[in-house]
């Protein structure tokens, strides 16, 4: 670590004194490039490497077979498309991003108008923002005691059977049972990025100018009104933001699925099967091509985050 720390510090000292020299050279536009080029080039030095080429490489292997050694055409992406346990991996995947982003952000704008301005409000948003502190994998731990599942005449140490059983109900089979099994975990998903979506969007409902807030209460709006006129065309950048976010983040999920069912029971997801073809089964190809359909997933909604964002400066700049 001290040679790193060292090597690190050798670095910079060397790309400063480049541009130190470079302040010595005649020309404003030629000295510019050579300062721009000092501490931009090392950046997308690494980005190449540690981004682009595996990317590259990425989509080069999803056209091979699992040694990466016969050229296979599109026959990993048919076999994504139309395999049984893939397919099921897409389904549960799509439920994945249609609820999380949504919900998550639901309940935090709902949580964010309940508590704002509210005497607690600092210590209800710490509640509700406390799972973001958690890991996925520790999430995932405690909502598998939560779901545990023991049969029927056992002692029930999992809560929610636990409460069933006491209640004279039988115990159920949260994490075994699909396809309900699937929204059982997303329910932790949603309890991890709610916490993130209400930070944002308070600090942008707290943004909203108190004028624009004044004026319509002087025009008679009531609560729904204020909500659906004023507050969310107000946030919508922050909204599409936390959307996208939380899309992206779900896009990838693995944690939840591989520590809470180890992805049986039909909880596959898209990241979960490209783990076992790329590393159990040691299919690269087939591992390749479910990544390569993760990434052209997420494309969609980075290009949608990025238009929503320059639609925004443009209205600003106007």
């Amino acid at each position: 670590m001290i040679l790193a720390l060292i090597a690190f510090a050798l670095v910079i000292a060397v790309l400063l004194l480049i541009a130190r020299l470079a302040d010595k050279l005649k020309g404003e536009k030629g000295r510019q490039a050579i300062v721009v080029s000092i501490f931009v080039g090392p950046a997308i030095i690494f980005l190449g490497f540690g981004l682009i080429y595996p990317a590259i490489r990425t989509i080069y292997m999803s056209f091979f077979d699992r040694r990466t050694d016969v050229f296979v055409g599109l026959s990993n992406y048919q076999w994504v498309f139309t395999n049984a346990e893939s397919v099921r991996g897409l389904i549960n995947t799509f439920w994945w991003v249609l609820l999380v982003p949504t919900l998550s952000t639901g309940i935090g704008l709902l949580y964010a108008i309940l508590v704002d301005k509210a005497r607690f409000e600092k210590y209800a948003k710490s509640l509700l923002f406390l799972p973001m502190a958690i890991s996925f994998v520790g999430a995932s731990i405690i909502w598998r005691f939560v779901y545990d599942f023991r049969s029927a005449g056992q002692r029930q140490i999992g809560l929610l059977n636990a409460v069933i059983t006491g209640a004279g109900g039988e115990p159920v089979r949260f994490l075994q049972d699909s396809p309900m099994n699937t929204f059982y975990l997303i329910v932790v998903m949603i309890w991890i990025q709610a916490g993130f979506a209400m930070v944002l969007l308070s600090a942008a409902i707290k943004a909203i100018p108190d004028d624009i807030i004044e004026a319509a209460r002087l025009d008679g709006v009531n609560a729904w009104q204020m909500f659906a006129k004023i507050t969310v065309p107000s946030i919508r950048p922050t909204l599409v933001v936390v959307l996208t976010t939380i899309g992206i983040a779900t896009l990838k999920i693995f944690d939840i699925t591989r520590t809470m069912t180890g992805a049986r029971f039909n909880t596959q997801v898209l990241a979960n099967l490209m783990y076992d073809q790329s590393f159990t089964f040691g299919n690269n190809g087939l591992g390749s091509a479910l990544a390569v359909v993760i990434f052209v997933l997420v494309i969609p909604i980075v290009l949608y985050n990025i238009r929503q964002m320059l639609k925004n400066r443009e209205v600003r700049g106007a």
